[in-house]
């Protein structure tokens, strides 16, 4: 490997291959080198008390998808064993360059995708030691972490068409389910997702050829419902104790609750829950000490306390589901000085890894 002052190609990878290679800096000399071989999964963070504007930083892994990735490649490689029909039919027609002229999908949407089906479909003897650590929320949940460009919301579109044609195919498989619940971060982006339903002129299944001939009737048989985030809340004992007003109305029951933010799916028997740009939507670390930081600021984000309070409430006669997270940035602003990050995340592709 040759060592230098500068690069004269940032990007060193293909968008549509893994990765190859990537560019190295030595934190001592400074000099860039490339190395053979996929980046690690991580982040950087500020060197405590640097105040240079060179800080090279702390790399700090994140090792769980850097467990999973070679899992993954090798279950690819092997035509995916143990998918239902339905799901093979899936990945074989996505990664069919001539199924969508000039909208060929990115390796990182294909990774990302395949890493949630491998999680869910794959035979346990494929998964042996990968132990997704629970965020205490009553459902399973993972999170997938893309960069911004890296197209999330055609994934979302790929995530809710293998749940909804595996639920219509086989009704009685609860590893699936028909009833897409999207939770957006802003009234922006709501409508902007408003492309992940498929009866949208718009809609990303026929844009981007996400579905194969005779199943399109299939996916019209699910419930995509898709509302901002602050739709969630609700009046808390103690937050109407604290009201000045004279209006005093009593809390909503959990049922009341349910019914009043899930509309028709209250009384669905499974549900899916995708979190949009779930890095708002950040939790605190009960140990942190942070000096400077006031204890309001190391509070639970409202947003992820909403998030939970609906399994919570679900609990009533409504057992069972999963949330699936998509952010760009596995900080906020604010869980940035908390320095608390998702352990969740299985998937962890920036743009970095381009180069």
């Amino acid at each position: 490997m040759t060592e230098r002052k500068s690069i004269d190609r940032l990007i060193v990878n293909s968008p549509y291959e893994e990765p190859r290679e990537f560019w190295k800096r030595d934190p001592e000399s400074k000099l860039f080198s490339r190395v053979p071989g996929r980046r690690p999964a991580g982040y950087i963070r500020a060197t405590e008390s640097s105040k240079a504007l060179d800080d090279p930083g702390i790399f700090i892994e994140l090792p769980l998808p850097n467990k999973i990735r070679p899992r993954v490649n090798a279950w690819r490689d092997s035509g995916y064993p143990g998918v239902s029909g339905i799901t093979k039919r899936l990945l074989e027609h996505w990664r069919d360059p001539e199924q969508r002229e000039n909208r060929r999908l990115f390796f990182c949407q294909l990774e990302a995708i395949e890493t949630l089906i491998w999680l869910t479909e794959a035979p346990p003897s494929e998964r042996a030691g990968i132990n997704i650590p629970s965020d205490g929320g009553n459902f399973p949940r993972l999170c997938s972490k893309m960069a911004t460009g890296s197209g999330k919301t055609i994934v979302m579109a790929m995530l809710i068409a293998w749940q909804i044609l595996n639920k219509v195919s086989s009704p009685q498989d609860k590893r699936f389910s028909k009833n897409i619940f999207v939770v957006a971060p802003g009234l922006t982006v709501k409508s902007r997702l408003q492309v992940l339903k498929p009866s949208n002129e718009k809609n990303f299944y026929a844009g981007f050829s996400l579905i194969p001939l005779g199943l399109h009737d299939g996916l019209r048989q699910g419930k995509i419902e898709i509302v901002n985030w602050h739709s969630l809340d609700w009046e808390s004992e103690e937050r109407i104790a604290k009201r000045k007003s004279v209006d005093k109305r009593s809390a909503l029951s959990d049922e009341a609750y349910v019914r009043e933010v899930l509309g028709d799916m209250a009384t669905a028997q499974n549900i899916v829950i995708i979190n949009d740009e779930a890095h708002h939507a950040w939790r605190r670390d009960p140990k942190s000490t942070l000096k400077g930081v006031a204890k309001e600021e190391l509070e639970e984000g409202g947003w992820d306390r909403l998030l939970n309070w609906v399994p919570h409430s679900l609990e009533f006669g409504f057992p069972k589901g999963a949330v699936f997270d998509f952010a760009f940035s596995l900080l906020s602003t604010q869980a940035q000085r908390a320095r608390r990050f998702f352990k969740l995340s299985t998937l962890a592709f920036q743009l970095m890894t381009y180069n």
